[in-house]
C-alpha cells in the first residue's frame, strides 16, 4: 500500500469541522425537543379524538416512515417555496429532522402508552381528573419510562442521519467536510476524521442519555437496603 496519510490540511481546517459539529449538535437537539413535543401532541390527539386525529396522525406517521429522509428534506427545502414559504437551509434542515423524528417518536410513545394498565386510567377519571390530566400525570411518565431507551436509539439514528441535510448546503459537519475535501483532495483523511467526530458525539450523547435514564426512570428499580 503506497498511500501516504497527510492530515495537515485537515488540521488546518479543523475549526470548520468543529463549527459544523456544533451545528450538527444544535440541529439534533432541536429536532429532539420539537419532535418529542410533536409526538406527545400526536399521541394525545389519537387518544382524545380518535375519529378525527387518529386517521390524520396515522397518515402522517406512515408517510414519514415509508419515504426517505432525503426526499423529505428536498420536499421541504425546494417544495415549500412553491407554496410561498421560504426557509433557509438550516431552518429547512431543522424542520425536516423534527418532522421525521416526530413520526417515529409518535409510534414509540404510543406503544408505551398502550403498556399503561387501563385500571389506572379509569381510576384517574373516577377521582375527577380530566382526560388531559390523566394523560400527563398518569400515562406519560410511565410510557416514557418504558420507551426511553427506544427513543434514545432513535435520537442517535437522527443524529447520524442529520448528515443528509448537507445535500441542501446546511452547514453541518458533513457539509464542512465536503468543502474541505473539495479544496484539499484529501478525501480519506477528511472523512476519517469526520467519522471519528461522529463516533465521539454519538458516544457522548449515548452516555448522557443512559445517565438520564438511570437517574430519572430507573431509580425505583434499585433494591432498597433492609432496615
Amino acid at each position: 500500500m503506497s498511500y501516504v496519510f497527510q492530515f495537515g490540511d485537515v488540521w488546518r481546517n479543523f475549526d470548520e469541522l468543529l463549527w459544523g459539529a456544533l451545528l450538527t449538535v444544535e440541529l439534533s437537539i432541536g429536532a429532539l425537543l420539537f419532535g418529542l413535543a410533536l409526538s406527545v401532541f400526536c399521541v394525545y390527539g389519537r387518544i382524545s379524538w380518535p375519529r378525527i386525529a387518529g386517521p390524520v396522525v396515522g397518515a402522517y406517521v406512515e408517510a414519514i416512515r415509508n419515504t426517505p429522509l432525503l426526499v423529505q428534506v428536498f420536499l421541504i427545502f425546494f417544495g415549500l417555496p412553491a407554496a410561498g414559504v421560504r426557509l433557509s437551509a438550516d431552518q429547512a434542515a431543522l424542520f425536516a429532522l423534527t418532522v421525521n423524528f416526530g413520526a417515529y417518536a409518535t409510534e414509540i410513545l404510543r406503544s408505551g402508552i398502550e403498556s399503561v394498565p387501563p385500571g389506572q386510567i379509569e381510576a384517574g377519571l373516577a377521582i375527577g381528573l380530566k382526560r388531559w390530566q390523566v394523560f400527563v400525570k398518569i400515562e406519560l411518565f410511565q410510557a416514557m419510562r418504558v420507551v426511553f431507551p427506544a427513543l434514545c436509539s432513535q435520537f442517535i439514528l437522527l443524529l447520524l442521519g442529520s448528515s443528509i441535510v448537507s445535500a441542501i448546503a446546511a452547514r453541518e459537519m458533513t457539509a464542512a467536510a465536503n468543502d474541505i475535501q473539495s479544496r484539499t483532495f484529501r478525501s480519506f483523511e477528511v472523512y476519517l476524521v469526520v467519522t471519528a467526530l461522529y463516533f465521539v458525539i454519538a458516544s457522548l450523547f449515548s452516555l448522557v442519555l443512559e445517565t438520564i435514564d438511570r437517574l430519572v426512570f430507573r431509580r425505583q428499580d434499585r433494591p432498597r437496603a433492609l432496615t
